[in-house]
């Protein structure tokens, strides 16, 4: 069976991190399917790599794991200073990035 390709695979990545960032939801099944990978026998840096994520972070999700189940999963309260850049304007950056830099007059 030949391997299949994605074309514009970069662009496409870029998507769906985006996509799985964009609700907490889809950031929790991010963090399980995560989880599933280690259980199966993965290492953190393994999984971080797959999923392009900090080691760390893997990490972090298994310990939450551990100690809470599924709950350690989901989305808990974040702090931080809220950001400065509205949807509208997030959804601008978006689309620019998934352009080639002389479509955006970048040589």
């Amino acid at each position: 069976m030949r391997a299949l390709t994605i074309a514009d695979s970069a662009n496409i990545i870029l998507g769906l991190q985006d996509e799985i960032r964009r609700s907490e939801e889809s950031r929790c099944d991010h963090r399980l399917h995560g989880v599933l990978l280690v259980a199966q026998g993965l290492t953190c840096p393994e999984v971080a790599k797959l999923l392009g994520d900090a080691p760390r972070s893997v990490e972090y999700w298994i310990g939450s794991f551990e100690k809470s189940g599924l709950a350690g999963l989901r989305e808990g309260e974040r702090s931080g200073r809220p950001g400065r850049l509205g949807e509208k304007q997030l959804r601008g950056i978006n689309a620019a990035l998934r352009k080639a830099p002389r479509d955006m007059g970048l040589g």
